[in-house]
């Protein structure tokens, strides 16, 4: 086309436009592959695996769910001297949740002489007690093995500058 030469073309103007179809398989128009005549795979070989369940759906296990809302409760309790949560912090020794959904904490606090020794187990047990699905709460507070700086969490290192 030549710079004199001017284009053969139409304009229109549309208010609005259909939607364009979105990609989808029917399954009529599926082929039916097979592993022995053509080395591909089924179309459905992710419908078992998706469809398959964890083995150990227990949730009082870490994973699961009453015990992950256990640790993220204590996780939103600080320590009113350091301001690091509790469980970063490594004040909590174990979390053990019984088939029956009851929940014992063992925890330890920085020194016997913390100001919030009263006070920090009845708040442990009362935001543990306060999780869906635990049925009743109790806490138990240790001095041995007492705790140091090492059983922090690398997050609690770094929120306090130690890393």
């Amino acid at each position: 086309m030549s710079n004199d030469e001017k284009p053969n073309f139409t304009v229109e103007s549309v208010d609005e436009a259909p939607a364009p179809r979105r990609a989808r398989v029917d399954e009529a128009e599926a082929p039916q592959a097979t592993a022995e005549t053509d080395g591909e795979r089924k179309r459905d070989y992710l419908e078992g695996f998706l469809a398959e369940k964890p083995q150990s759906e227990n949730p009082g296990e870490p994973g699961g769910a009453i015990y992950d809302g256990v640790v993220d409760a204590l996780k939103e309790i600080f320590d009113p001297e350091i301001p690091v949560n509790i469980y970063d912090l490594g004040l909590i020794y174990a979390v053990d949740v019984s088939p029956e959904a009851s929940v014992a904490v063992t925890m330890t606090l920085t020194t016997p002489h913390c100001p919030v020794a009263e006070s920090m187990p009845g708040e442990v047990e009362l935001r543990v007690a306060a999780v869906p699905g635990v049925r009743d709460a109790e806490v138990n507070l240790v001095w041995d093995p007492p705790w140091d700086m090492a059983k922090m969490s690398d997050e609690a290192k770094l929120e306090l500058g130690m890393l």
